[in-house]
Formats: C-alpha cells, sequence, structure tokens
C-alpha cells in the first residue's frame, strides 16, 4: 500500500510536470485570449503536437471546449484567430477590432486541420516603424504584437531601440556625447537613419528617450518570444558616421547624399578596422537584447550608395563572415528592392545563412526573372503603400495568385514564405490580413470567394448590399489589372498646388485605372446598410474611407473644370469651379472628423503620450509635424520629400491643405485681373505652417455621419 501511494505520488509530481511544460509552451498564447477575447478564455484548451513538414495547429470542440492543438505557440494563434475568424466571425485589425462576445460558442464536431510548409510568415519594413510607430508605447505594441501573431507572423523586424546600441558602440570608439547625439535621428526618422540614408535629422534624441526606448523593446522581445515571433535586428553592414574619415585611417566610402540630406559612410568589410567596429556593435546588441538572435538585416549601398571601388562579392561575404562570428548560425535578411541585393554581393555568400525579401510583389517578379535570386532563399512580400498615404488599394487576386505560382515554380525550393512590408500599416487592413492567411492554404484562393469570410468577420455579420459592394470593389479598386502602381492613387485635394499636376508625393500618381464608376456605386451601395450597422465601428471607419475616395476621385474632375476656366480667362466659371474645390475640401474634413482614427489630434496626441520629459514630448510632437508635411530638408534647391507621408485627417485638409489651396487661388486671381504677382513660396509657408501649428489640432465633427453621408451620395 506504501508502495502504491508512492507510485501515485511520482505519478502526480510527473503529470504535474508535463502539464506545466504544456502550459509553458502556449502561455503567451493564453494571456492573448485573455487580452483580446476574454468570453473564449475559459472555454478553450491548447495541446502541444509534432509535425515533420512545418507548422500545423488542429480546431476541436471537446465536451464545451474549443481544444487547439498546435506545433507551437505562433500556430496555436493562428488557429485561435481561425475559430475566430471561421466560426465566431471576429477579427482585428489595424482599422478596428470586431471581437464581442459571441452568445453561444460555434462547435467544431470533426477535427479541422491546417497546415502550412512555409518557414517565413514576416512583417514589417523599416519605414513601417516611423509612418506607422515612431510614437508607439507598450499598449500599442501589445495590440500590435498579438495582431502578428494572430495573423501567423514568426518573423518581425525591430528597428526601435538601436539608438543605445549605437550610442554604446560610439563611446567605445571615443565619440563624444555631441558627436553621438549628431548622429541619432529623431524618433520619426531612425528608419532612414538605419537604411544608410540619413543622420541627425529630428534630433537630438534626449537621454530618457533612448534609455526608454531601450527598455521597450526588451519588453517587446520577451513578449515576441512567448508568442513565437522571432526579431529581425539591425545587423552591422558597414554603415559609420560620415565624419569617421575624419578619425580613422580605415577606408572607408564616402556615401554622399540621399535628397538634401548627408548619408552616413561605409567602412569597407574588407578592411581590418570593420571586424573590430562590428565586434563592438554585436557585443553591444547582445548585452541589450540578448544572445539568442538568429536573424539581422542590413542593406549596404542601399538606394544609390556608392560602390566604387567595392568587391562586392568579397565585400558581402566578409559582413557575412562577421555576423556569423559573433552570432552563429544567423540568417543576413536581404531587401530585393530595385537592384538591392545586387547579384554580385551575393555571389560569395553562403547561402544557406541568407534570405532575400521580395518587398515589392504586388509590381514585380524579381523571384522568377533573376532565377530565384540566383539560388537564394526568398520570400514573396508586397510594400502596398509609400509613406502610409491614404488611399485604398491591394491587387489581391495577384496576391494570391503570385505566391501560389512562386511556390509551385521551378523556384519553389527557395520560396521560403510570405511577407508584410508597408511603409505604413493604418491602411487596407484586407490586403495584409489574405496575404499572411494565404500560405495556409494548399490551393490556389479565389479572392472573390474568400472575401465573404473576411468581410463577415470583419463587421460580424453580413448583408447583401455589403457582399454585393464588396465584389465590386474586387473588379475595380481592389482589382489585380491597373498596372504599374506605387501605392494607392492620390488626392489632389492634397496636392502642392499648380496648373499642371500628377501627383501629390514625387514617385506618386494621381492616375485611377480602374472603373471608378463602378467603384462609386459599391461605396454608395456600402452606405446604404449604414442604420443596419451604424454601430458597428469597422463598418463606420470603412464607410469613412470608402466615402473618402468617391471624393478624392471626383476631386480630379473638378480640379480639370477649375484650371480650364482659369486658363480660358472665365472668371466666373473658375469661381464656381473654386468654390467646388474648397467644398470638396470641407465636407471631407468634415466626413473623416467623424471617427478619432482618422483625426490630427489622435496622432498628435500619441506622439505627446510617448513622450517621458517636456522636452520629449515637444521634440515628438515637432517630428511628427515635420513628417507628415515637408518631412525634412532646408535646402530650397532640393525639395522631393514634401508630401511624401500626407495624410487625410481631419484637421489637416482644412487647415492645411484647403490654406496652401487658398494663397495658389489669391495668387490666380491677381493674373486674372492683370497685375504682377510672385507665386507663392510654398517651401517656406509649409516650415512656417509647421512651427505655428505646434498644438492640437481643433477637428472635431461639427456634423453627423448620416448628415455626411447624405451630402456625398446627393452630389
Amino acid at each position: 500500500m506504501k508502495i502504491l501511494k508512492q507510485f501515485f505520488s511520482v505519478l502526480f509530481v510527473l503529470l504535474c510536470v508535463v502539464g506545466t511544460g504544456y502550459a509553458a509552451t502556449f502561455d503567451g498564447v493564453r494571456e492573448l485570449v485573455s487580452r483580446r477575447a476574454p468570453w473564449l478564455g475559459k472555454h478553450i484548451q491548447f495541446k502541444e503536437i509534432a509535425s515533420s513538414d512545418g507548422d500545423c495547429f488542429i480546431l476541436q470542440t471537446v465536451g464545451k471546449k474549443l481544444v487547439v492543438q498546435a506545433t507551437g505557440a505562433n500556430a496555436a494563434a493562428v488557429g485561435v484567430n481561425w475559430y475566430l475568424k471561421y466560426y465566431c466571425h471576429r477579427s482585428m485589425s489595424h482599422l478596428g477590432d470586431q471581437l464581442a462576445p459571441v452568445t453561444e460558442l460555434p462547435v467544431i464536431g470533426q477535427p479541422v486541420t491546417v497546415k502550412t510548409t512555409s518557414i517565413y510568415r514576416y512583417a514589417l519594413n523599416y519605414c513601417t516603424f516611423n509612418y506607422t510607430m515612431s510614437f508607439y508605447d507598450w499598449d500599442d505594441w501589445q495590440w500590435e504584437l498579438d495582431w502578428m501573431a494572430l495573423n501567423g507572423v514568426n518573423l518581425m523586424l525591430v528597428a526601435n531601440g538601436s539608438e543605445a546600441v549605437w550610442q554604446n558602440t560610439l563611446r567605445r570608439m571615443n565619440y563624444s556625447e555631441k558627436e553621438i547625439a549628431d548622429f541619432i535621428t529623431g524618433p520619426a526618422y531612425n528608419a532612414w537613419w538605419l537604411m544608410g540614408n540619413i543622420e541627425g535629422w529630428g534630433g537630438p534624441m534626449p537621454q530618457s528617450q533612448i534609455d526608454s526606448r531601450k527598455k521597450l523593446v526588451q519588453k517587446m522581445l520577451k513578449r515576441m518570444k512567448s508568442l513565437g515571433i522571432e526579431p529581425l535586428m539591425p545587423g552591422f553592414y558597414g554603415m559609420v558616421p560620415s565624419n569617421l574619415k575624419n578619425k580613422s585611417k580605415a577606408h572607408i566610402i564616402p556615401q554622399g547624399t540621399w535628397g538634401a540630406f548627408t548619408r552616413p559612410d561605409i567602412l569597407d568589410p574588407m578592411d581590418p578596422e570593420f571586424d573590430r567596429v562590428a565586434a563592438i556593435f554585436y557585443d553591444e546588441t547582445r548585452r541589450l537584447y540578448g544572445s539568442d538572435i538568429r536573424f539581422f538585416s542590413g542593406d549596404p549601398f542601399h538606394e544609390g550608395g556608392a560602390t566604387d571601388g567595392v568587391a562586392l562579392g568579397d565585400a558581402g561575404r566578409a559582413i557575412q563572415k562577421t555576423m556569423q562570428k559573433h552570432f552563429p548560425g544567423s540568417i543576413w535578411v536581404l531587401q530585393g528592392w530595385q537592384d538591392n541585393p545586387k547579384p554580385g554581393l551575393l555571389e560569395k555568400l553562403d547561402k544557406r545563412y541568407v534570405l532575400v525579401q521580395e518587398l515589392f510583389g504586388e509590381n514585380t517578379n524579381n523571384w522568377e526573372t533573376r532565377k530565384g535570386y540566383e539560388g537564394t532563399p526568398f520570400i514573396w512580400a508586397t510594400v502596398t503603400n509609400f509613406g502610409e498615404r491614404p488611399g485604398i488599394n491591394g491587387k489581391l487576386q495577384r496576391f494570391a495568385d503570385e505566391v501560389y505560382r512562386a511556390s509551385n515554380s521551378e523556384y519553389a525550393k527557395y520560396m521560403k514564405g510570405v511577407g508584410i512590408l508597408p511603409e505604413g500599416i493604418n491602411n487596407n487592413p484586407v490586403t495584409y490580413e489574405l496575404l499572411l492567411e494565404l500560405v495556409w492554404h494548399k490551393d490556389r484562393v479565389d479572392v472573390d470567394q474568400w472575401i465573404e469570410s473576411y468581410v463577415t468577420a470583419r463587421y460580424g455579420r453580413i448583408t447583401d448590399e455589403i457582399r454585393t459592394a464588396w465584389k465590386m470593389m474586387l473588379k475595380s479598386i481592389y482589382s489585380s489589372e491597373v498596372g504599374y502602381q506605387e501605392g494607392p492613387p492620390e488626392n489632389i485635394l492634397c496636392a502642392r498646388p499648380a496648373l499642371e499636376l500628377k501627383s501629390v508625393s514625387s514617385w506618386g500618381r494621381l492616375a485611377k485605372k480602374y472603373d471608378r464608376d463602378l467603384y462609386k456605386k459599391a461605396a454608395f451601395l456600402f452606405a446604404k446598410a449604414m442604420p443596419e450597422f451604424n454601430e458597428v465601428r469597422t463598418y463606420r471607419i470603412d464607410l469613412i474611407h470608402f466615402l473618402r475616395q468617391v471624393i478624392a476621385n471626383e476631386a480630379d474632375s473638378v480640379f480639370y473644370d477649375m484650371i480650364t476656366a482659369y486658363q480660358e480667362k472665365k472668371v466666373e466659371k473658375f469661381e464656381q469651379e473654386v468654390s467646388k474645390f474648397l467644398m470638396m475640401i470641407d465636407t471631407e474634413n468634415e466626413l473623416l472628423a467623424q471617427d478619432p482614427f482618422f483625426r490630427l489630434s489622435t496622432w498628435q496626441q500619441q506622439a505627446k503620450d510617448a513622450g517621458n520629459t517636456a522636452a520629449e514630448k515637444k521634440n515628438n510632437f515637432h517630428n511628427l509635424m515635420m513628417l507628415i508635411t515637408y518631412w525634412g530638408e532646408h535646402v530650397t534647391s532640393e525639395d522631393n520629400l514634401h508630401d511624401y507621408a500626407y495624410k487625410e485627417w481631419a484637421g489637416m485638409m482644412n487647415t492645411y491643405y484647403k490654406e496652401r489651396w487658398l494663397v495658389y487661388f489669391d495668387y490666380l486671381r491677381a493674373l486674372l485681373r492683370g497685375e504682377e504677382a510672385k507665386a507663392p513660396d510654398y517651401f517656406h509657408w509649409e516650415r512656417e505652417w509647421v512651427e505655428k501649428n505646434l498644438h492640437m489640432a481643433d477637428d472635431a465633427p461639427r456634423m453627423s455621419l448620416e448628415e455626411i453621408i447624405n451630402k456625398v451620395t446627393d452630389r
């Protein structure tokens, strides 16, 4: 009897240990469910399963519990999301959550098994960390990481927090505090600093902010580990301050300018000094962020960098060799953008430890023309937007077709997954959800069928009007047949005024190459569901977005009529069209004011809240306002970046874009009167506007959404 008691006692302990092991595997996912869908938390169990051919999850109702069997935490999170979406009709998105409790949990009688052979589901562009995430706090990152996990992201860029690494590295290189401060950018510009385009702009970053960003990243990394998301962190690829050439005898390759900005230089990877600086950099990375980092980014000679006198193959091999020395087995992740990575750079690399991002998949097929990047593992990805500029777009069926095609092509052995690399992520949520889900489908996805489940989960239910409206959008604004396109077509209401306009930003475009009449019908049909969906925020956000696009589309023809009247000197007609044009700006401003997401003050408040001191708050605010207007540069001869990150927000439409147009219309009126008039100096006007508007915007709505809908649809 005593022996029997001892046996059961040992068995109990063993069961507890095993149980604890399983619980520990999925603790992060359990906590995620508690945060986002607490009504599901008491009714879900997790079990670990093995798989020899990729991640997998199995869903089934056992008793009154949803049992999620999964190969790991990340697959388990996808399983939770699958249940929420396809059974509970619930979803999370960057444009609103729809996670209200369900009355009765849906039952899954027979096991549902979902697998993927995709090794990597990657997320984020360096630029995302500024156009979207410059002022994220821990609550923002908690939400973001939960969304990433639910959508299966298992590899994510972490570009904030590098300030502390570089500060410590340069201190060990005997740089003064002033020199370090002049190198590190402000909080809204670290993306272009880390990509080797600029240094110092928007700074100096206060020490308190460097420290808080470091602590935030440490917290992020811990949470990511619990959710099965590995970090991709900046590696050392030779970028050094442009003044190092004045301090060192090493071979340093000047990188010249990026626009009007002085670029950091490149320390020749073949020079012995490279190993010394890299050793310091990686030592500081390990000390601050851990020794288990497996992925490093870094693109030497990015976007026009000088390669004169550089043997690219040898340089690439030296960069990789140093990376492997300090983090054995680590993988170098390179951006497939324009001609990057150059074939010569890849030539002598150990391809087992390289991953290329097919960055611009919505328009390119470099994975094919370059024969799987000369036999290098790659992922298929899209940028989707540039500068987080507003607008609706996404070649949805192309996404599905290209992922399927690459996965079944002669280069399939190099195709290792998918990625989303938007320059800003607060738009077009359907594009990100679709792309990340594609790899969990064995067969080619027909988006016309897939969209039904997406829409149902987004709004909690679906009606014939909403279903038909979305099907019409797939044939118009979300069509694959729109040709080459760098993000959404732009809104002329936000353009820097001129008689001839082809774009708002330097590399954007105004042309809308889709059926605009069909889109307008879709938007108006969608609006008819308003009485039934008035309390559903995701519906209201989409409705505002869809109607905003209608206004933007119609503004093109009003602008044409206005300029034609001016050129024909028809003063009365000109004034009529000017009134229409300005009224469209006012209408859009009021439409956007209907939800905090589209208000300037929301993002101003985020910038202020992210500051821990008065100095931080002030600089955050200034960084934000520069970024969304003139971006940067104080040299009038180089002004290509103005409006690159323009925003259609209430508080911007009526005080920035409208006021800028008013200045121009006064100028045209003077010319019509035969007076000599000086053309507006937008360069200085925009910078003065920022300095005069470093305060919270007054962007509260003056009308109801119903009134605005009637105003737009009755036009």
